[in-house]
């Protein structure tokens, strides 16, 4: 294969070193580090890009530190164990910020990134894949299981838990709902069913465990600031970041009692009740039934009578369906990964409410949705280090309405 020397000059958005190869092109390096000289070898070829592995480091960068895990970077769940925690910390806001001026064409620059000082064990929920002898984590980019037995980033229950499924067999320790203090082996099946099937004596099979209160005899729980949530379906897996990312959605909507909360994408309900509690009424939009009819329970439970949930995409919401005689004065969207639909750019749009909160996950949908929403105009924004030791990042954002285009 093809080497050549280069120096890492920037971060992709997986987390890769960026740099310069000697016809131009511009060539992606997992494992490096901004100021690194390295000789790397080509492992895939593309007309305007390249990708490669390091074969050896010339010059470290001062960024570099020595890894603290026995399979990184062979094992995919992590971008960053070269680098110190602060480089990690700048390179997410430099990447939010080069999408908002890059992409949305905007000035606003997010400032501050909040973290819980804790960059392991954070991790409440686990996905572990299977080859038919061993569990693990995939290789970054294939199926290809790289065994574990302990991961950094998870609690110490679920590594407990791992521990004894490794020892015990994996695919027959998974045969039927394993049990442990405080966690829950939430689905078992091949990786291409879509059923939840209790066996995983097949290749390719998965298991995903959970921590959370309450064990197996009742459903999991997770507790924020007083509220208690049921856990059957989508919650963050870093429950701490959790609260940060909650009580900052909460500061920038600023409800009222007065006021009315639209909580478009709702899940279980988290924002709506941890934001909503604050406000006269609030309703949680979402397509999910099963979602729906936890976050009514999580509502119930919580003794929050002005909270409901509605059943619907968030593309196809007006004033009709969600039962609104005026506009709402808040609406707050969490979408997927890909962002907002143009019909749910539509609806919030014609809904007007006085300010938008919008948390996302991807600073490029981000940056593309906030130009979309015209007359809205972002004031403030936060980075929130959901997924320490990760490429990925939360972000938090509030727009004010303003009457006119940007």
């Amino acid at each position: 294969m093809e080497t050549q020397n280069v120096t890492i000059e920037r971060y992709g958005s997986g987390g890769e070193g960026v740099a310069r190869l000697s016809d131009g092109r511009v060539v992606f390096v997992r494992g490096g580090a901004r100021g690194d000289e390295v000789e790397i070898r080509i492992t895939k070829e593309q007309p305007r890009s390249a990708r490669a592995e390091i074969s050896r480091i010339i010059t470290p960068s001062p960024h570099r530190i020595e890894p603290d895990c026995k399979v990184y970077p062979e094992c995919g769940g992590c971008d960053f164990r070269h680098i110190t925690y602060e480089e990690e910390l700048d390179l997410k806001l430099r990447r939010i910020n080069d999408a908002l001026e890059r992409i949305g064409g905007l000035t606003i620059r997010a400032e501050e990134i909040l973290t819980t000082g804790q960059v392991d064990g954070y991790r409440n929920k686990v996905t572990l894949h299977s080859d038919g002898t061993s569990l693990g984590f995939y290789k970054p980019e294939s199926h290809e299981v790289v065994p574990i037995e302990t991961c950094r980033l998870l609690k110490d229950d679920l590594n407990e838990a791992v521990g004894k499924m490794v020892e015990n067999n994996p695919l027959r320790a998974v045969g039927s709902r394993f049990k442990a203090d405080k966690v829950a082996c939430e689905k078992v099946a091949p990786r291409e069913s879509a059923d939840d099937d209790e066996t995983a004596s097949d290749k390719n099979a998965k298991v995903v465990l959970r921590s959370g209160k309450n064990g197996m005899e009742k459903p999991l729980e997770e507790e924020l600031d007083g509220l208690t949530f049921q856990i059957k379906g989508f919650f963050q897996v870093n429950t701490d970041a959790t609260l940060l990312l909650c009580n900052k959605a909460r500061e920038y909507a600023g409800m009222a009692k007065d006021e009315t909360l639209i909580d478009l994408y709702c899940g279980i309900g988290t924002f709506t009740l941890f934001v909503g509690r604050d406000a006269g009424r609030a309703l949680g939009v979402e397509s999910n039934p099963n979602a729906v009819n936890v976050a009514k329970k999580n509502a119930q439970h919580n003794k929050l009578d002005h909270i409901d949930f509605v059943e619907a995409d968030a593309g196809e919401i007006n004033a009709d369906v969600l039962n609104l005689e005026i506009a709402p004065d808040c609406v707050i969207v969490d979408p997927p990964r890909k962002g907002l639909s143009q019909g749910a750019v539509r609806e919030i749009l014609q809904l007007k409410p006085k300010r938008i909160i919008y948390i996302s996950c991807d600073p490029a949908t981000l940056a593309r949705d906030l130009k979309r929403l015209e007359g809205y105009e972002p004031k403030e924004i936060c980075a929130i280090d959901m997924f320490p030791r990760t490429a990925n990042v939360e972000i938090c954002c509030l727009l004010n309405f303003v009457d006119t285009p940007q």
